[in-house]
């Protein structure tokens, strides 16, 4: 088992270092929580079925017999809980000549930073593969697709391939209003917040919080600010890796979960035979997604 020893930090057994640096960074975590639902889990997976309900009823001619529809589970989405760990171990004699307690920031910062880390990226991937079909849902599509197959309603789109501007995103609006459940019954959708990498911030600052319409000499109104579209505004990840896509999140539940099968822990314990001290941190969760219509998503048109 490799250990961090002396000659890894050979600077700091001597007096006279100003600074030890590079654990001291900002970080940029959290990023997942406008993105998803969050719930606990107590099971190696968790998984959630879609069930269909009815479709709209017919008239009934006079003395003719009422017909009878059937309510069905179509599609199960199953989240398996992954374990996340990483650990690092320190020599008895680095540990004691270490003049400046580096260490300790090395354990609280450094280990904290990277499981932080992995969290938003594996957090970010679920819209980063959304459109890859290699990475499909329940419905075996993925999140963003234009053949979300149903039980009787035909297949449903919930994406587009355009970029980021004010006609785009009153389109996409108009659509998510548009969306239905599996037996073609309108369910009353609206967009929540804007969702976007840090190269579309600034366009959506303008379109979003201009008290006119951007980028034409009209006079007209900002119809989106005065009509409360998008009441959760726009939110930036870092690690969303397409620098042209953008995504709605709308009302409907059970869109993007987390499942947290074991909170985030950190353990420490010496070796007997070596003396080494060892340092490890470790979780268990699930990031995915049950509903597609918990989401509107374009990849851009470049």
């Amino acid at each position: 088992m490799a250990a961090i020893t002396r000659a890894n930090i050979a600077k700091q057994l001597l007096p006279g270092l100003n600074a030890v640096f590079g654990v001291e960074y900002g970080s940029v975590d959290d990023q997942h929580l406008p993105l998803f639902e969050i719930e606990n889990s107590e099971r190696a997976f968790e998984e959630e079925v879609l069930f269909t309900g009815f479709g709209s009823a017919p008239t009934k001619d006079e003395g003719a017999a009422v017909e009878y529809d059937n309510a069905q589970e179509a599609w199960t989405s199953r989240y398996t809980m992954e374990t996340i760990a990483l650990a690092f171990s320190i020599t008895e004699e680095a540990m004691e000549d270490n003049l400046y307690d580096t260490f300790a920031r090395v354990r609280a910062k450094a280990l904290a930073r990277a499981m932080a880390n992995t969290k938003q990226v594996k957090a970010a991937n679920v819209y980063n593969n959304g459109f890859n079909t290699s990475f499909v849902g329940g419905d075996n599509v993925p999140l963003f697709s234009a053949a979300h197959p149903t039980i009787g309603a035909g297949n449903f789109s919930n994406t587009v391939a355009v970029d980021l501007s004010e006609t785009a995103l009153e389109n996409a609006l108009i659509n998510i209003s548009l969306f239905r459940d599996d037996r073609g019954i309108l369910i009353g959708s609206k967009g929540v917040s804007l969702h976007l990498p840090p190269q579309l911030q600034f366009v959506a600052e303008r379109i979003l919080k201009s008290p006119g319409r951007v980028g034409v000499t009209d006079n007209d109104i900002n119809a989106m600010k005065s009509m409360g579209m998008l009441p959760g505004g726009y939110t930036v990840n870092q690690r969303f890796t397409d620098t042209n896509a953008w995504f709605i999140k709308t009302d409907a539940p059970n869109g993007s979960k987390m499942f947290v099968r074991v909170p985030l822990q950190t353990k420490m314990e010496p070796d007997f035979d070596t003396g080494n001290l060892r340092f490890k941190a470790r979780e268990r969760y699930a990031f995915g997604w049950s509903d597609w219509r918990g989401w509107y998503g374009s990849s851009g048109a470049t």
